[in-house]
């Protein structure tokens, strides 16, 4: 039995008018003090529930260009860039206009002095110039539909920086041009392969550099369509980009490079708009160790850093997080080229035991699922393979059979088997002529399946004609260097088609008008104040979360009669704004079962936060409640995306442990379930040593209702932790045993 924080004196589970338990939810933004809109394009929060796509056929492929500041002098940078934007003018059939004051010619194209002297309307504007904001309102008077600004010494130089670009955001959003930078490069204007085939990989970063081995990528026979180098953000920004490149078809993956994110929210609906069309998008984010600089009341706000959030929010949304430049660029092109898989069965298949059983151990960690072949298919290998080799997979054929007709025989008896769908070929080292024909065998066995075939040739050199000619040239076989970026790749291709073929998109479902619960928690809050443990409570119970029988009390007597009422035995309890841990202090009474130690408690209660200088509105009389698992449940405000929802292994040791998983609303009962199963101490709701099933049905429809309470007080509501919040075993429910809630 434990000691109750929160409740009132008759239980009061869930109120009807309660959003129900599937109902999915979205960040909130707006304060109480102005209602939000409830139109169908806005969620109770006030913010869009679609990504807004922007319209970018004009600027990838222009009829028209102004390039502002050209020059052809010998020696000026804007020279080269000039030439190189006439380059690709040429490549995608756009008339080029230079533009510059002195100047009759550059490169033997008619030069316009100004803006205002072009000889027709254009699509694009590039600026050479040091400082765009005046000409963006030329450009306006112009109509010109886009404008690039490669002007650095903007918000990535400091505060002064930062204070230039927030007005030149603020010009552009005034003149109705759509700006790319300031602070970017030429990589939109790249001279891309035309001789590919196949679906594209369109990249998008926020350094043009980071960006070199994708777009190097063609050289090995990879096709990419678009270079979205999106610079300091003072416009367009990545989700415009992902929006729109996820509405190309060409396009089968989106490589992104992303150092911060300019709004959570657009993020999240361009990455929604993308999982709905089942386009895989694929990112490195810097800042992992990025840690925040919050200061938190509560467990909730201490379990969760920046990183966390931003990482808990690409997966909701299905985009695939990477480390490495290297793993970027190899998983992007796998996703952008496999089919769709028939199955999860992974197959390895090698000429050499060692090799298998390291690829298996690997591959098995990572979470892949490497099915034992049937007794049938296994005897049919053992036609090619000695009987004394293990086949039940991985499969060793021992070498020799790779070298005849015997070597495609297995490959193909593999990919014939139903169950699977991956088959993977870890070549260490080469060994010719037999791994060239082995390599040879893949290829044209991959030509004939829809099966993933993937090869990893672990040569340092990759010189060798195997690898360069056969391998890299074929548009079927994915071809790896490393067995990590092989196993990463092909869980992310597996991974991605089981997220989209089953996604329904939260934000169709997000709440759009307030709840009757979102009134009575209103007049609850204030501003700028902690709120006691028995305010919090009531904060719950407008929300239906079950809390247990209570009654504030304000002397002994009164707490010997609250304590027949509420029935013993009974749990005491100071209760004061600004009053945090009780326990630490030896504010918390458990067990009491007479009016005696009822009354003795109530003095030592208040002498020991008479002692400790804490101002308490009373004493809790409290329900005493049955054990079960202890979790916390909380919100915690992310400056980025909003609330955001955590729940993880709660009581005294809840920092100790740091078992927690977070997700960004809007989120549905799916989500909800994932994150317990996220939880490294999830095994505990099922029931261990001897204990029963928790109850976690009950378990997930308070995560949501927190969920709702978060969205509909918004800012007002800086922080709420329920800790612990007692899972009672299977179909007895959960039970919410101390609160602390911070307003704004």
């Amino acid at each position: 039995m434990l000691g109750s924080t929160h409740g009132t004196l008759t239980t009061d589970p869930r109120p009807a008018q309660v959003v129900a338990c599937g109902e999915r939810s979205a960040p909130a933004v707006h304060s109480t003090a102005t209602a939000p809109g409830t139109g169908d394009a806005l969620d109770v929060s006030g913010r869009p529930l679609h990504a807004d796509v922007p319209d970018l056929d004009r600027f990838f492929r222009p009829e028209s260009v102004a390039v502002i500041g050209a020059s052809d002098a010998e020696g000026r940078p804007n020279s080269g860039i000039t030439r190189q934007l006439i380059a690709w003018a040429e490549r995608v059939g756009a008339r080029l206009h230079p533009v510059h004051p002195t100047r009759e010619s550059v490169y033997g194209i008619p030069c316009s002095t100004s803006v205002a002297e072009l000889p027709e309307q254009v699509d694009l504007a590039v600026l050479l110039v040091g400082d765009p904001l005046p000409v963006v309102q030329e450009l306006a008077e112009a109509k010109v539909k886009f404008a690039v600004a490669f002007a650095s010494g903007f918000a990535e130089t400091g505060e002064e920086g930062a204070v230039a670009q927030t007005r030149l955001a603020a010009a552009v959003e005034r003149s109705g041009i759509r700006l790319l930078g300031p602070n970017t490069n030429l990589n939109a204007f790249e001279k891309f392969r035309d001789d590919l085939e196949g679906p594209a990989i369109a990249l998008i970063t926020q350094s043009g550099h980071q960006g070199r081995p994708v777009f190097t990528l063609q050289e090995l026979g990879i096709r990419l369509s678009h270079w979205a180098p999106t610079g300091n953000e003072a416009d367009l920004e990545t989700a415009d980009f992902l929006s729109y490149f996820a509405d190309q078809p060409e396009v089968g993956a989106i490589a992104c490079y992303v150092e911060g994110l300019k709004d959570g929210r657009s993020f999240l609906l361009a990455a929604d708009h993308a999982a709905r069309r089942g386009v895989p998008v694929v990112a490195v984010k810097v800042g992992r160790t990025e840690t925040g600089a919050r200061t938190a009341a509560s467990h909730t706000g201490k379990l969760t850093g920046a990183d966390t959030v931003v990482d808990a929010a690409m997966r909701q949304f299905g985009v695939i997080r990477v480390d490495g430049l290297d793993e970027l660029q190899d998983t992007a092109a796998l996703l952008a080229r496999a089919r769709k898989p028939q199955a999860d069965g992974v197959v390895v298949y090698s000429i050499s035991g060692g090799t298998g059983a390291h690829f298996a151990d690997l591959a098995t960690e990572a979470g892949l699922h490497l099915p034992t072949l049937s007794a049938e298919r296994q005897s049919e290998l053992h036609q090619w393979i000695p009987d004394y080799l293990n086949v039940a997979n991985p499969v060793d054929n021992g070498g020799h059979p790779v070298g005849d007709w015997r070597g495609r025989r297995i490959i193909d008896s593999i990919l014939d088997d139903p169950e699977v769908g991956v088959l993977i070929c870890p070549i260490t080292g080469p060994f010719p002529p037999m791994s060239d024909r082995l390599a040879q065998d893949l290829v044209d066995a991959a030509e004939r399946t829809d099966k993933l075939v993937c090869v990893v040739w672990g040569s340092p050199l990759g010189t060798e004609e195997a690898y360069r000619t056969t391998l890299l040239g074929s548009s079927r076989v994915a071809t790896f260097r490393t067995f990590a970026n092989c196993i990463g790749a092909v869980r992310a291709h597996l991974e991605h088609h089981r997220f989209t073929q089953g996604y329904v998109s939260p934000f169709d479902d997000a709440p759009r008008a307030l709840s009757p619960s979102f009134r009575k928690a209103q007049s609850l809050m204030r501003p700028g104040r902690q709120l006691s443990e028995h305010a919090g409570k009531q904060l719950l119970r407008a929300y239906g979360i079950r809390v247990p029988r209570e009654q504030l009390v304000t002397s002994a007597a009164a707490a010997v009669r609250a304590a027949g009422l509420v029935g013993y035995p009974v749990v005491m309890k100071a209760s004061g704004a600004h009053l945090a841990h009780k326990t630490e202090l030896g504010l918390v009474k458990v067990g009491l079962t007479s009016a005696s130690q009822v009354r003795d408690a109530y003095r030592e209660l208040t002498d020991i936060a008479r002692y400790e200088g804490v101002e308490l509105d009373g004493v809790l009389v409290c329900q005493m409640v049955e054990r079960g698992v202890e979790m916390v449940v909380g919100v915690t405000p992310d400056p980025l995306f909003g609330p955001t929802v955590t729940v993880g292994l709660g009581g005294v040791l809840v920092e100790v442990l740091r078992d927690a998983a977070v997700r960004v609303p809007p989120f549905g009962e799916d989500q909800a379930r994932a994150m317990l199963r996220e939880l490294r101490g999830h095994s505990l709701l099922g029931g261990v040593r001897g204990a029963p099933p928790a109850d976690v049905d009950a378990l997930v429809e308070v995560i949501l209702r927190v969920q709702r309470m978060a969205l509909e007080l918004g800012d007002d509501l800086a922080e709420l932790d329920i800790n612990p919040l007692m899972v009672l075993p299977r179909g007895q429910g959960a039970v919410a045993l101390d609160a602390l809630a911070v307003c704004h």
